[in-house]
């Protein structure tokens, strides 16, 4: 058993557009990774996607708009995303406080799998 404690001072501006906070990406569990980004409101992350990576957006506090390929969809608490390998994606925060998620990706994130488009 282990038990990963990532402290908030670790959070990160991502040039994609958000802050990234690595809850869990270690080589122990090359299966999955979790990130949790936090998007401030009226900004918008890039276009981009994952090669060989599926991701899910665990949507946990505020709302946006999620782009994937060629759909848009409107997203607030509770709702979870799926976004297969390879697809473009980005997500807009159109509420008054921060979008936040958590960014599940299988198998894990690894920054070359990581394409700006």
């Amino acid at each position: 058993m282990s038990i990963y404690r990532t402290p908030e001072r670790e959070e990160y501006y991502f040039h994609e557009g958000c802050y990234i906070l690595e809850m869990l990406n270690t080589d122990d569990d090359p299966a999955l990774s979790i990130a949790r980004a936090r998007v401030e409101p009226g900004k918008t992350t890039r276009w981009h996607a994952l090669t060989e990576v599926s991701e899910r957006y665990v949507i946990q506090q505020g709302s946006g708009k999620v782009y994937v390929g060629d759909l848009e969809q409107q997203v607030s608490a509770g709702d979870v995303v799926l976004i297969p390998q390879g697809i473009r994606q980005k997500i807009y925060n159109d509420g008054e406080g921060d979008l936040v998620f958590l960014a599940v990706c299988t198998p894990r994130f690894m920054p070359a799998c990581y394409e700006d488009l």
